[in-house]
């Protein structure tokens, strides 16, 4: 059984891990990828938050160690339409199942998630708990499921060690907000890169002596990282800066603006963004549930917008040497559109100057 903590009630199948409370709780968002499951699973910003597919079918390409985003899941579960019991994929070394299994994540399936779907739609995303316990005590953990408001969960995904990866003549130090694994591949194809945990204070950075400061993805509210953003605050103005997702709320805060919780987020991988400075229109993938505050930013300008819903996908302040994207470029899903914009962090480092195109 899944129940929202409104009290909408659903009937579906007990799958992956079965955990021994028979109870799971969490944030419920949908996500309106084709592909690309194994991914969105292990994507640290999830954190909190149990996915509803929206597309009817996952699993049945199998799984991969080459599509892991992070070491292991940070979401509380899964829910699908259908789970796919035979994976048949050249690549695949296992079944969802397995892996959920494997990884201690629970699922439930059967879900009519169209239904689901069009509910967090008219309402946003809601606590909830689903699983196989007792029908009281399920619908007594809806009604006691918070959501991610206020909540730092940042300090559960980060890394406590200092990582390195890369080579080359131009160092980047990158914030491990819950940094996924294609954004650290992509900066180490540029630049040697020093990945450190979020806590790291501004003049831990300056010592590692850096070309250049990346801000990376990552889950929960930006409005309960105000440590985050002082460090920011500090490193603005004497590093070039390079922000996505969470990092680009993180930034925005640091130049003045403030951040709000959308209805129910941005989840999928087919979103347009309008580039203000070219005119080009990108597909972007995106996982996000709060957004920047239209009006409030007091450096820099905005750079991107969505044209679904008008919200600020990117900004940039040239003065400072710094500009942040709130979607995915690195595309784990895809698309691929705006991979250019680690080229262009690439020039900022190079030439000190923030290129447009």
């Amino acid at each position: 059984m899944l129940v929202l903590n409104d009290g909408t009630l659903f009937e579906g199948y007990a799958a992956g891990y079965l955990p021994d409370s028979g109870i799971t709780t969490g944030e419920f968002v949908f996500n309106t990828a084709l592909s690309g499951y194994q991914e969105v699973i292990t994507d640290p910003s999830y954190a909190g938050q149990v996915i509803a597919f929206t597309y009817p079918h996952i699993g049945n390409y199998g799984v991969t160690p080459l599509d892991d985003e992070a070491n292991h899941p940070w979401c509380r579960g899964i829910v699908t339409r259908e789970l796919s019991e035979v994976p048949s994929n050249w690549r695949a070394s296992g079944s969802l199942e397995d892996f959920l299994v494997a990884h201690r994540v629970p699922a439930i399936t059967g879900i009519d998630t169209r239904r689901l779907t069009r509910h967090l739609r008219a309402h946003g995303a809601l606590p909830g708990a689903f699983g196989h316990g007792a029908r009281e005590a399920v619908i007594g953990a809806a009604r006691a499921a918070k959501g991610t408001d206020g909540t730092d969960l940042v300090a559960t995904v980060s890394t406590k060690e200092m990582m390195s990866y890369g080579a080359g003549d131009v160092h980047v130090v990158a914030f491990d907000y819950g940094i996924k694994a294609t954004m650290i591949s992509q900066l180490a194809e540029r630049f040697r890169v020093t990945v450190v945990p979020s806590t790291t204070s501004a003049a831990e950075v300056v010592s590692l002596a850096p070309d250049g400061v990346f801000l990376s993805n990552g889950p929960g509210d930006p409005a309960a990282l105000s440590s985050n953003v002082s460090v920011i605050g500090e490193l603005v103005g004497r590093l070039p800066i390079f922000g996505i997702c969470l990092g680009h709320q993180l930034l925005a805060t640091a130049l003045g603006a403030s951040t709000f919780k959308l209805p129910f987020g941005h989840h999928g991988s087919n979103h347009p963004v309008h580039d203000l400075a070219t005119g080009r229109i990108e597909i972007t993938a995106q996982n996000h549930n709060y957004a920047v505050t239209p009006g409030t930013l007091s450096k820099g300008a905005v750079s991107h917008v969505n044209l679904n819903d008008g919200v600020i996908e990117g900004i940039a302040a040239r003065e400072e040497r710094c500009f942040s994207v709130q979607y995915h470029p690195e595309a784990g899903p895809g698309p691929h559109d705006a991979r250019y914009l680690f080229d262009r962090f690439e020039g900022l480092l190079r030439t000190g100057i923030l290129e447009s195109n």
